[in-house]
């Protein structure tokens, strides 16, 4: 699968550098600079020759490229780097408990700040922990360095002690991965390196350097020459493409925003804004989009994909035209593929040439980004209503009002006596609000996160969307509490999900990073038992986890919390979720983890069952819409 621009393949990071010839530097916020910059990120501050090791010149490159926060775990062949990291008076380094929650935070730092999140580890294991965190940000173009430790270069394919080829093994997931064997390729390495993370399609960019690179002396200077022969991104679309996607918009009578999650990577929300507006046309925004259009908007119809809103699923599968803004026709979303919206033109609008055409053809392929393509259609779009006048959909949102209405998101309240959990969640966006961040695991906690919560900003809401990784949330939410200090940041899990990285509580107490932790709790793998009742005929392997209502309560999530010096809340009744979450967001000095004890008959609705057409939404167990009604 590409990701962005491909460039030369990781091998030995030793050739001479060349001049660079100037790219434009994404913007640290929510600006990209308008004219051409270094590709060097931070303040391109000149550093004349300095005599240093390498690993001095490690610390020194992350300081001049701005970065402020390192989550990570030391071992013996990076612990030369920890040495001098400790007299930095620039970075703050975050001692984690396992990598894989090193490579989380980096991400959900990454989410809330759109900069590129840092994560450190050994060799052998403990590179290959960071696998899973990196292939997450792979999937769902998460800017992000990892450096990693390696054995000596001399006893490199030998076998040697906690020797792993990392480079090997994330070169499928990154979009480069460097090999340093030299100390004076540092600097230059570590700048392209974050130059790759944050431009064109974000993603992840592994560097892994020798023991003797980080030990050996070296001239360090600032900044370095950047060269990455092949690597270039297209910025701004073509205008003639542009053009004639105004035309099939002007021609169209049911158009849809099919809006993904290249919109929040770029930036792009107050254009996106202008543009729908402008239009007067339905917008859907992805699992990875979710508050980058609010959902309070009127023209907001919900979240496509397996567990999508009627309304939002309908209107891709009813629409003549899909007007598709950084996504990717994932699986989740179209359903069978051949089925997926059948009546409709395709403008893809996309940063990466690779996904244009990839699942579904593109009749208008527009390569740029969309914080400058948005743009474009909205001047082209003005000169046709100059020219034309507006186009009228009066008729397509009478369908879709109605579906609106008909079919609204919402649940039952469990036959069991226990809490639903849609209600729990629904409540804690409700109290906490939407300047909140909400970081959810994955399973039915996730999709009830995305469904019942209203997101009315970008950056808001962060999830594992393409790997689907349990254990995401608590690390995810650690990161982005270090990122935006002053907001009230959620993690919302599962019982499940939670005993994968709750480690990283300690790593939250220990630094003073006081998040908030909702374990759903319903003593279950929560979505595969979903399936198994579905599907399985309910013969339930492997998926009674013990932690809940009548059973032995293993853990017991109170009392890990209080282990962990967290405050430990515990929730069972309907009449006392309100105080129980007042109670969370008025603790302040430490973690808080409410064990919500939920009922675990629960399901996600709606629901595309795998296999089969998006026009076979179910609204609850074998009930689906009535469509001769609709029409």
């Amino acid at each position: 699968m590409s990701k962005g621009s491909p460039i030369s393949p990781a091998l030995m990071a030793t050739r001479q550098p060349a001049p660079a010839a100037p790219v434009q530097q994404p913007g640290r916020d929510n600006a990209a600079p308008s004219a051409p910059a270094s590709p060097v990120l931070g303040l391109n501050r000149v550093v004349p020759p300095t005599q240093m090791t390498g690993s001095q010149a490690i610390v020194r490159a992350l300081e001049e490229l701005g970065v402020d926060d390192i989550f990570g775990l030391p071992g013996g062949a990076i612990l030369p780097t920890y040495d001098p990291l400790m007299a930095s008076t620039k970075l703050r380094h975050i001692l984690v408990r396992h990598e894989q929650g090193a490579g989380h935070a980096a991400q959900g730092y990454a989410m809330v700040t759109g900069r590129p999140g840092v994560c450190i580890a050994t060799s052998g294991p403990g590179a290959t922990n960071l696998v899973t965190a990196i292939a997450d940000a792979h999937m769902d173009s998460v800017p992000m360095v990892a450096i990693t430790g390696q054995v000596s270069s001399a006893v490199i394919g030998s076998d040697a002690f906690q020797e792993a080829d990392i480079v090997g093994i994330t070169m499928p997931i990154t979009k480069h991965s460097y090999l340093v064997t030299k100390s004076q390729d540092i600097p230059r390495v570590l700048a392209e390196a974050f130059h790759i993370a944050s431009t064109g399609r974000p993603g992840p960019v592994l560097v892994d350097i020798a023991k003797d690179a980080q030990v050996g002396a070296m001239s360090f200077s600032w900044p370095p020459k950047v060269d990455l022969p092949g690597y270039r991104t297209v910025v701004r679309g073509h205008a003639k493409q542009v053009r004639e996607a105004a035309r099939l918009i002007m021609a169209s009578e049911r158009p849809v925003f099919y809006v993904g999650g290249g919109v929040v990577k770029a930036h792009a929300a107050a254009e996106l804004l202008e543009l729908a507006e402008l239009l007067g046309a339905p917008v859907v925004t992805t699992l990875m989009a979710r508050g980058v259009f609010p959902d309070s908007h009127p023209q907001h119809v919900g979240m496509p994909g397996m567990h999508g809103s009627v309304s939002a699923v309908t209107a891709l599968q009813q629409s003549d035209l899909l007007i598709t803004l950084g996504a990717r026709f994932d699986d989740r979303v179209t359903g069978v593929l051949s089925s997926f919206a059948p009546g409709a033109k395709v403008i893809h609008a996309d940063i990466d040439p690779a996904e244009i055409s990839k699942n579904r053809t593109a009749d208008v392929p527009i390569v740029g980004s969309v914080k400058e393509i948005i743009p474009e259609f909205t001047a082209a779009l003005r000169e046709q209503f100059a020219a034309s006048g507006a186009p009228d959909y009066s008729a397509w949102w009478m369908v879709l009002n109605r579906l609106r209405e008909s079919y609204p998101i919402g649940f039952t309240q469990p036959e069991d006596g226990l809490s639903a959990p849609q209600h729990v969640i629904q409540r804690i966006g409700e109290l906490t609000g939407p300047e909140g961040v909400y970081a959810a695991g994955v399973g039915q906690h996730q999709m009830w996160a995305a469904q019942f919560i209203n997101y009315e900003r970008p950056h808001a809401w962060l999830n594992s969307g393409g790997l689907g990784t349990m254990g995401y949330a608590v690390p995810a939410a650690m990161g982005a509490k270090v990122g935006n200090p002053d907001r009230v940041v959620w993690a919302i899990d599962g019982d499940g999900c939670f005993q994968m990285t709750n480690q990283e509580l300690a790593t939250c107490v220990i630094n003073n990073i006081p998040i908030k932790v909702a374990v759903i709790n319903n003593s279950s793998l929560g979505m595969v038992r979903q399936w198994q009742t579905l599907f399985y005929e309910g013969r339930y392997s492997n998926t009674d986890l013990n932690t809940g209502h009548n059973t032995v309560r293993v853990p017991d999530f109170v009392k890990l919390a209080d282990a962990y010096g967290c405050a430990g809340l515990r929730c069972e009744r309907d009449e006392d979720i309100d105080a129980t979450i007042q109670q969370a967001l008025d603790i302040n000095d430490r973690p808080v983890v409410i064990d919500f004890v939920v009922s675990r008959d629960s399901m996600v609705w709606p629901m595309v069952p795998t296999g089969v057409s998006n026009d076979l939404i179910q609204i609850a167990r074998n009930m689906t819409p009535d469509w001769e009604q609709e029409d």
